[in-house]
């Protein structure tokens, strides 16, 4: 066998091989969509603590409930600040974006919160939705304006709508995005390189490099869609919702898109004693379905 021969049918084979991953998609062999528990006003904000429990919120109904790793419903919160996206630190602390007030809370295993931003620039936030916690215990949230019903005020308190950072141990909000149109889903990668954002109003998601001082760079489009929340798996797919699910590669292919029987999804979070269950928040219900990727947060 010549050399240009062995070379062409080694490539051949790893073309083969990289099809039939993309072909085997991120769910698990036959694993099917799974509702859990139902009867919600509106489900958004799940994230998963360190043993494998999941916390999501019932935004109209003000409350954070609890679906715990052995599949048992409980309210861990009510009221709860109309909280919405939420994110575990590293602490084990319960971050949540409480729109009720416009203020990003913290929220400790008994229940008790304590607020850690509020405003910026003197002027209320437009109403902080989704948040992510970096390794190194900043944290990134998105702050669109939604006019809520539970509000007093009916204008964007803000001059547009953007993405903030917090500092570890500050008080005080940087301000780290000022093109996007109505930016929503937010995660960032394990190492705590890379952020992503995606601008539902514009209808796509982008990556930033995440530098030292937390400030952001490199923009890139990763794809033409929008979402309302999002994750990643540690294989670096990134999960989009609204329309079902729809489920990205690293360069920005679509390799699988999970219908959900409901008008909306709202949110996405790996959760479980393995992280291997995919939880999804869908206007009414919570549902789940398993799969063959772990979830990729960076302390679990």
């Amino acid at each position: 066998m010549t050399r240009a021969l062995t070379v062409a049918l080694l490539t051949l084979a790893l073309d083969v091989g990289a099809l039939s991953a993309a072909e085997v998609g991120v769910l698990a062999p036959g694993a099917k969509l799974e509702k859990q528990a139902g009867g919600f006003a509106f489900t958004e904000g799940p994230t998963c603590d360190a043993a494998g429990n999941l916390f999501f919120t019932d935004q109209p109904n003000d409350r954070i409930l609890k679906w715990s790793a052995d599949g048992k419903l409980s309210v861990f919160l009510q009221p709860a600040g109309r909280s919405n996206g939420m994110h575990f630190d590293a602490s084990g602390r319960l971050i949540a974006c409480a729109d009720g007030k416009n203020e990003l809370w913290s929220i400790t295993s008994d229940g008790k919160a304590t607020t850690m931003a509020k405003g910026y620039g003197g002027k209320p936030l437009n109403g902080p939705n989704d948040v992510w916690v970096h390794p190194d215990g900043g944290l990134y949230l998105t702050d669109p304006f939604y006019d809520r019903p539970w509000w007093s005020h009916h204008t964007m308190p803000q001059d547009g709508q953007h993405v903030y950072y917090l500092a570890p141990g500050s008080a005080a909000l940087v301000r780290v995005t000022d093109d996007l149109v109505q930016p929503n889903g937010i995660v960032g990668s394990p190492d705590g390189r890379t952020l992503y954002v995606a601008d539902i109003g514009a209808k796509k998601t982008w990556r930033y490099d995440i530098r030292p001082d937390g400030s952001l760079a490199g923009k890139t489009l990763v794809c033409e869609h929008g979402s309302d929340g999002m994750t990643l798996d540690d294989e670096g797919h990134l999960y989009l919702t609204g329309d079902g699910v729809r489920v990205f590669d690293r360069t920005g292919r679509q390799v699988e898109h999970i219908q959900v029987p409901e008008a909306w999804t709202a949110n996405v979070s790996f959760c479980g004693k393995d992280r291997r269950t995919l939880f999804i928040t869908a206007s009414k219900g919570l549902y789940s379905v398993r799969t063959r990727t772990r979830g990729a947060d960076p302390w679990k």
